[in-house]
């Protein structure tokens, strides 16, 4: 009974090792999914859009092959239509009968009526395997004239703001992104050559196989329960077999003996016996552990966690708000309102904004700064870089850090331009005050630049805003929900410089919260300088700027505002002599004037602010709170 329990034992461990075997063999379906699409050779821009991207879940593995340089971008879908503008661009989509991607030719504007190509289905193949494409082969086109520079520069899109990352190689380039829904991805060469031929995406697909586990290692013990089995059986059958006592006596028969084998024969064929017997022993000792520790990997086991694994992509539509009327009141045609970026869009912006300041401000070369800065933030890097280049010990201007980026304040928008609002620490020097910084983008094939940068007041608390993902409703000049309108903001505290605690504003700020209104006092200023040098008279005047405000809501009903002040200086002599700029001062290098003047002298500093404006519903007694300000000398000269 024992022999036949141990057949049955080891011939359902054979089964059940069996099946956990074919599991992950056999039976395993393919690690990926993957589907491919071709450009038509003459576009130069080819565009993935979300669909095709969430055609499978999972991550997105893209692969693109060309004959030249490869570019692949990735950003919001209303991002790279605005880009590409009116240029013709294949579009890749994924169609849900055929389980194919399917490409059209986009020959109109986004908005408009767009006209295209009859769809060309493209069947699913096998992802190519990721060998270099072959060589580019002579054309016709190859021995054309190069592309124009500035043309080239103009259609590249290589390093735009929008993209939320860009990659970047020669013939073939792949990638493995995590995109949710409303992301596309933007294939191109160069902007002006067509678009690269083959784009291929592919999706890793779930191969766990939870019973595979179980099943080797249940087929394993119930080996073993069958050696166990089989083992008994023996030992029971000899016992079975031994001597008898009692036997009946009579005659018996001499049986003949068998022949005594030799020393040699002996020895030898023990040996062999033993080692046979040896080796039948350690096959099944080898081959139950190899078995169970085959089956270790959390691939081969059910999960009792009771959750399944979060998807890595968005859902395909959004899901019902549950208002159907509210949603059927939504104009489809209406603009659609969304922040001007996103959270890891401003930190790549950061990143690439900190490492070109530093390299323009070594090099002092006010021409490139114009490619990242304007309006009061590049008048004071342009006088920066003309005082140093005569005084080259002179502070370099405010670093822009990196990171960490602890605030992103997008504004709300349908187009552009577009503001945005982020602070930003020092990570290697915590003594440095966070800068906050504006940011506009004129047009989508524009980058950003920074219009405001202020350093903040210290232990000030930045007023609750809402979250990145919905972004700060703009408001206007003339808004009177506040307890001063934005466009006053600017006047007013010029004001205030001007006039001290006299002025008629003073009481609407809150100005024992910082000593800026003390240090920069036009009064304070005229009678040091008098004392320093009683020959000269000097006239301080203080303006709002001409950079209009720029403000951002807040959850209060209040506002983040941005503005700038101008202080302007005439320093002219009282007695009928002469006066000018200190020796070796910054006025004097800026200005390239070094002597005296019977007419005088003038300088002009920029004054950049952030205020903190509150809303009527805050109070009467509520009061504007300064966030943040720098001062730069812009201008000098002699007195015309």
């Amino acid at each position: 009974m024992r022999f036949a329990l141990a057949i049955v034992a080891f011939v359902a461990a054979a089964v059940m090792i069996g099946l956990g075997i074919a599991q992950r063999t056999v039976f395993m379906e393919p690690d990926r999914v993957s589907m491919s699409a071709e450009s038509d050779g003459e576009s130069a821009f080819l565009v993935i859009g979300p669909d095709a991207l969430a055609a499978n879940p999972g991550k997105q593995e893209i692969s693109v092959t060309g004959d030249g340089p490869v570019f692949i971008s990735y950003g919001r879908t209303t991002d790279i239509e605005a880009w590409l503008g009116e240029i013709p661009y294949v579009s890749v989509g994924y169609d849900p009968e055929e389980k194919a991607l399917v490409t059209e030719t986009v020959t109109a504007a986004p908005g408009d009526d767009l006209t295209a190509e009859t769809p060309a289905e493209t069947p699913a193949t096998p992802a190519p395997t990721a060998t270099p494409a072959p060589a580019a082969t002579e054309t016709p086109a190859a021995t054309e004239a190069a592309p124009d520079p500035e043309a080239l520069a103009a259609a590249t899109p290589v390093g735009s703001d929008l993209w939320l990352d860009e990659f970047t190689g020669d013939r073939f380039v792949t990638t493995t992104i995590d995109v949710p829904e409303g992301i596309s991805v933007l294939v191109a060469s160069d902007g002006l050559s067509p678009a690269p031929a083959r784009v291929s995406l592919d999706w890793p697909t779930d191969t766990v196989t939870p019973w595979a586990g179980p099943l080797i290692v249940g087929g394993a013990l119930v080996f073993l329960v069958g050696l166990a089995l089989l083992a008994s059986g023996f030992i029971r059958h000899k016992r079975s077999r031994g001597p008898r006592r009692n036997l009946p006596k009579g005659p018996r028969g001499r049986l003949p003996s068998a022949p005594k084998p030799t020393r040699n024969q002996v020895a030898g064929g023990g040996r062999r016996a033993i080692g046979r017997a040896k080796r039948v022993a350690i096959v099944p000792a080898l081959l139950v552990p190899a078995l169970a520790l085959s089956a270790c990997s959390a691939d081969y086991w059910p999960s009792f966690d009771g959750a399944g694994a979060p998807a890595t992509t968005a859902p395909a539509t959004p899901p019902a708000s549950g208002d159907a009327e509210a949603e059927a009141e939504v104009d489809p045609e209406a603009p659609t309102v969304e922040p001007a970026v996103t959270v890891p869009q401003m930190e790549r912006i950061m990143r690439r904004l900190a490492v070109f300041t530093s390299e323009v401000d070594e090099s002092r070369d006010a021409t490139a700064a114009a490619e990242r800065f304007v309006g009061p933030p590049l008048e004071a890097r342009a006088a920066n870089y003309t005082i140093r280049g005569t005084l080259p010990d002179h502070p370099l201007p405010p670093a822009i850090p990196a990171a960490p980026v602890t605030l992103t304040l997008p504004q709300q928008s349908t187009g552009w331009p577009r503001t945005v609002l982020t602070i930003a620490k020092n990570a290697d020097d915590e003594t440095i005050a966070p800068t906050a910084l504006v940011l506009v983008q004129e047009t989508p094939r524009e980058n950003y630049h920074v219009i405001s940068q202020t350093a903040l007041v210290p232990d000030t608390d930045v007023p609750e805003v809402a979250p990145a993902s919905i972004g700060a409703p703009p408001i206007s000049p003339e808004y009177k929900g506040l307890v001063m309108p934005t466009g006053q903001v600017a006047a007013a505290y010029a004001d205030i410089l001007q006039n001290g605690a006299e002025s008629a504003f003073a009481p609407m700020f809150a100005l024992d919260d910082s000593d800026l209104d003390e240090a920069l006092n036009a009064a304070t200023r005229k009678k040091a300088a008098e004392t320093e040098n009683p020959t000269a008279t000097l006239t301080v005047s203080t303006a709002a700027g001409s950079m209009p405000p720029i403000s951002f809501g807040t959850i209060d009903a209040g506002a983040i505002v941005a503005v700038d002040v101008l202080r302007g200086e005439n320093s002219v002599p009282n007695d009928g002599g002469t006066t000018g700029f200190q020796e070796g001062g910054s006025a004097a290098a800026l200005s390239g004037f070094t002597e005296q003047s019977a007419k005088g002298v003038s300088r002009a500093s920029g004054i950049q602010l952030l205020f903190y404006v509150p809303g009527v519903s805050a109070g009467e007694n509520a009061q504007i709170q300064l966030l943040g300000w720098s001062e730069s000398l812009i201008r000098a000269a002699e007195v015309k």
